[in-house]
């Protein structure tokens, strides 16, 4: 894999790519996403923020995209939010509720973050509503679940109420408490007794999973240490456990980033691994001029990045391949603020969003 020609690359290209997706029909290899449209459209704006090109789009299509958005909000007692699309929307239900019409954790926090990035200021948004469901979706043991039934619970669902009560910067819908012990509990470790000495030693992977007693992985580990920073709780963290941490970050640096050991390198966790070592100050250990070459090889002559070599593209993939590359201060892209999976020029502009709501 290392032998392959490496593409230039072309900030046209994937402009062309990205804007297909906002502007025309969903291909049909991608019907199977009809339900979670929004979160297509979060791809492809984050994507050309990203690319610095976000503001060629006209303002009257912004505009578009953004009344479209807030036709997904669903404003009702513990159901509130934003839907993935409007699959279950009628003329009948329009403007009120029905069965499974209800918002979604993932997917509240991506409309949020589209409409932030499309330069809407959240004068429509019912911040009140979402606060309340969080406190809805919140579960015992301090995980969050991702609607209000028929939803798992994970660490995925964490990160989303940290991040939508820092964007609303609002933190009344989350137990933070619970939550950090949710998160704390899953490292994964195990206790080994040293002999002859009174002590207790945690060891072994020092990654995180989705929840207690799971497999480490670098999505959940991303979204259990970006939801302690977003929340002011990092230093819950010990020296040791940051260590670990650190250490089996690094690790899953091959040709790219992998989410596991012994698995493939694949585009999107050159954003998740990276920017996860980024929150914890560790990047700079695996930086190289090498590291944009696994991201470059899975773009397309067409524009887009694949999740392998020799795949197919795909606007997840795409993002996260754009957003690695920027981690890795790769041709000028717009700096990512990690914790938040945005540019730092979108948390600029919440936090003077934040600034005029005082």
């Amino acid at each position: 894999m290392g032998t392959l020609p490496v593409l230039d690359f072309d900030r046209g290209l994937h402009r062309k790519y990205l804007n297909g997706f906002l502007h025309h029909q969903i291909p049909s290899f991608l019907s199977n996403m009809d339900t979670n449209r929004s979160v297509i459209l979060f791809f492809c704006v984050s994507g050309l923020e990203v690319l610095d090109d976000i503001n060629e789009t006209p303002q009257e299509r912004k505009h578009e995209m953004i009344d479209w958005l807030y036709c997904l909000q669903v404003e009702d007692d513990f159901v509130g939010g934003f839907q993935g699309s409007t699959t279950v929307n009628t003329c009948i239900n329009r403007g009120q509720g029905g069965p499974y019409k209800w918002g979604h954790i993932a997917t509240t926090y991506s409309c949020l973050l589209s409409l932030l990035i499309l330069g809407d200021n959240f004068e429509r948004v019912n911040r009140k509503e979402i606060v309340k469901s969080l406190r809805a979706l919140q579960l015992e043991d301090g995980s969050f679940k991702g609607a209000i039934e028929g939803a798992e619970n994970d660490m995925r669902f964490v990160f989303c109420a940290c991040s939508i009560s820092y964007i609303l910067n609002d933190w009344n819908g989350v137990d933070v408490e619970k939550m950090v012990d949710f998160i704390l509990k899953s490292i994964v470790s195990l206790i080994i007794r040293k002999l002859f000495v009174k002590c207790w030693l945690k060891s072994y992977d020092g990654g995180i999973g989705q929840g207690p007693g799971l497999e480490s992985h670098c999505g959940s580990t991303f979204c259990a240490i970006a939801a302690l920073a977003l929340s002011n709780n990092l230093h819950r963290l010990s020296k040791m456990q940051i260590g670990n941490l650190r250490r089996w970050l690094l690790f899953r640096f091959d040709i790219g980033f992998n989410g596991r050991p012994n698995k493939p390198s694949d585009t999107c966790y050159s954003f998740w691994t990276g920017g996860a070592l980024k929150i914890l100050n560790a990047y700079q250990f695996i930086e190289s001029k090498e590291n944009p070459g696994f991201v470059l090889m899975t773009q397309d002559k067409y524009g887009g990045f694949c999740k392998w070599v020799n795949s197919g593209t795909d606007p997840m993939h795409t993002y996260f391949g754009l957003a690695g590359l920027s981690l890795m201060r790769y041709d000028n892209l717009n700096e990512m603020f990690p914790a938040l999976n945005c540019t730092k020029r979108t948390h600029d502009r919440l936090k003077s969003l934040h600034a005029r709501w005082k």
